[in-house]
């Protein structure tokens, strides 16, 4: 991956919607040739699929530590909520990490029923500061 894949990359996170041929006047290529790197991007596993960002009112970051070794019994119920937009298994201190996206009933609700697999942290995120970039990368 080179620098205009690069380029092209940061382009389509910031819109996925975007055109090849809008793309392409922005890093001097044409739509066509924009068009043939993304697919090799997508044939080699870069770029896995498009998508839309969501602003969430709230986001958890759960570490889940497990007490049994029912780990797909509990894979299948993490995997039943919807508010749930992300499920990782880990190495290091923890088994999982979830981010999620609960109200606060919801998560009392949730925290209930993963007690009987697991201890758990949960942080809840005030702000992320994760600042946009422009396409020139300032």
């Amino acid at each position: 991956m080179d620098n205009i894949d690069k380029k092209i990359i940061q382009l389509l996170k910031q819109n996925s919607k975007m055109t090849n041929k809008a793309i392409g006047a922005q890093i001097h290529m044409t739509g066509q040739a924009v068009g043939n790197r993304i697919l090799k991007l997508q044939e080699l596993g870069i770029i896995e699929h498009f998508s839309i960002s969501v602003q969430y009112p709230q986001t958890q970051l759960i570490r889940i530590f497990m007490n049994s070794n029912r780990f797909i019994q509990f894979e299948n119920q993490i995997n039943a909520f919807e508010a749930i937009s992300e499920f990782y298994k880990i190495s290091g201190g923890a088994c999982y990490f979830i981010i999620a996206h609960f109200d606060a009933q919801e998560l009392v609700e949730f925290l209930e029923i993963i007690a009987k697999w697991c201890r758990y942290n949960v942080e809840n995120v005030i702000e992320n500061k994760k600042e946009a970039k422009s396409p020139s990368g300032r």
